[in-house]
């Protein structure tokens, strides 16, 4: 069963399961919205409307809101010294459509949970490695910015530099 849906002035084909990204709607990641202008409902006997079908409806669930690349917009009048130059990052919502409802029903889904990550457990230590990993570590103390001004470095004594003749300047001749 499929049905196409408007939405930001743009009308899109979609089924159950099918992730979209349509303009910026109101929700937030993991609520169920529904899209109430459905123009056709298609499958073994296929529905217009005129424009909309009343009643029927499509149910889908947000995953992401988000922003699209930047787009620049450059604009110049040749040889009037006159340029301008504009960025914009269109807005979207990323969504999976969960059913598409005729006859004014209601959403039976409900938002899926999100999974939290599984901790990685590691292999368990051998004898030698329990040791040293019960061991506590000594902890480094960070440098404040005082503690690294105050604290000098030994001084280096200069080296002796062979005696040269010292010039008295450029093109000056002593006499």
């Amino acid at each position: 069963m499929f049905a196409v849906i408007r939405t930001g002035g743009k009308q899109y084909r979609v089924a159950a399961e099918d992730v979209i990204k349509v303009d910026k709607i109101k929700g937030g990641p993991g609520e169920i919205v529904q899209f109430g202008e459905v123009l056709v409902v298609g499958g073994d006997n296929i529905t217009l409307g005129q424009p909309t079908i009343s009643g029927a409806s499509v149910a889908a669930e947000v995953l992401e809101q988000g922003r699209g690349p930047k787009i620049i917009a450059f604009k110049k009048r040749r040889r009037k010294n006159s340029r301008r130059k504009r960025g914009h990052r269109q807005e979207f919502t990323l969504v999976r459509v969960t059913e598409i409802l005729t006859d004014g029903a209601t959403p039976t889904k409900t938002a899926r949970a999100r999974r939290d990550p599984k901790p990685v457990a590691a292999a368990p230590p051998e004898a030698g490695e329990r040791a040293e990993a019960e061991a506590p570590k000594p902890k480094v103390k960070a440098k404040t910015r005082a503690e690294g001004k105050t604290a000098k470095k030994p001084s280096k004594s200069p080296a002796k530099k062979a005696d040269k003749p010292k010039s008295s300047g450029k093109g000056k001749k002593k006499g």
